[in-house]
């Protein structure tokens, strides 16, 4: 199986166009608000110190979650390409199980999202270090790639089953851009979960969205907000809300809980995708 991801590895870093357009959703959300949002931002957050300190880690956050969704989509796309050349039916005529190959392309797209996510991580902190010298404390480093690896399992069993029902490769590259943009919002990078109706904020807390951006958040602004709201706590609950750095449910979420949730989703994705690999299956196997 090793010698399967490091082809599907190889095939994914190999396609430079490939990889720049898998952090395309990112990428215009950073962009998105450097230019727009951020001004708008600091501006409605004016009565707290130094707001960049917190609206910066917030960006970070939500635009890591949606590097998760899109990267380790576009790691996968390769599954589609096999399936549909019959490089898979030739994979699955081999001594190695049809669930070992999947669970191939599985951990490539893992270990793909980790990496992307650990980039776009480096050059947002690089920026907003230079900018408006914001400084994250290197404590936040294993707590951040344990919530890496925790985004790219849940989209890579999502992007498993979704793909699970894409025949046409010609296909991918639509569904890569809805799911960039769709990324987005659904994690209110574009606009703050507090500030859509409430239709719109039930919707998106159905899906692994919010609950990723709110963790990575928390983790990542958690020493600035006891800084900034030590003098105004009454204030802190409605920032975080407003913003979706706790999801408001019987209560806002902690991190723990945030965590949980996600991990709830990668199980709910994983055995729905078990149940449709017969399906996939026999989709290989009829390129024979």
């Amino acid at each position: 199986m090793m010698a399967l991801v490091k082809r599907h590895l190889t095939l994914y870093f190999g396609n430079k166009s490939g990889v720049f357009f898998s952090l395309l959703g990112a990428l215009i959300a950073f962009i998105l608000y450097l230019v727009f949002l951020k001004q708008n931002m600091l501006t409605s957050w004016s009565q707290l110190a130094a707001p960049q300190n917190l609206l910066d880690p917030w960006l970070i956050g939500g635009t890591l979650a949606v590097t998760a969704v899109t990267t380790t989509a576009n790691g996968l796309n390769q599954m589609i390409v096999d399936r549909e050349s019959g490089t898979l039916a030739d994979l699955a005529l081999t001594d190695m199980s049809f669930i070992g190959i999947q669970c191939s392309y599985l951990v490539s797209a893992i270990i793909i999202g980790t990496l992307m996510q650990s980039m776009m991580f480096v050059a947002m902190v690089g920026y907003f270090s230079l900018t408006d010298q914001v400084m994250l404390s290197l404590t936040l480093i294993l707590p951040v790639l344990g919530i890496m690896l925790l985004s790219s399992v849940v989209w890579t069993t999502f992007n498993l089953l979704l793909l699970s029902f894409v025949t046409n490769p010609d296909s991918l590259g639509k569904i890569g851009a809805i799911l960039g943009t769709s990324a987005g919002f659904f994690a209110g990078v574009y606009i703050p979960i507090g500030a859509v109706p409430v239709a719109a904020q039930n919707v998106m807390k159905v899906t692994p969205f919010p609950y990723n951006a709110a963790i990575y958040r928390q983790a990542l602004m958690a020493d600035q907000l006891k800084t900034t709201f030590k003098p105004a706590p009454q204030l802190r609950d409605y920032f975080e809300q407003t913003l979706g750095i706790g999801i408001q449910l019987q209560h806002l979420t902690s991190w723990q809980e945030n965590g949980l949730i996600l991990v709830g989703f990668s199980v709910i994705f994983g055995a729905l995708t078990l149940v449709f690999a017969k399906r996939s299956r026999r989709q290989a196997i009829n390129k024979v």
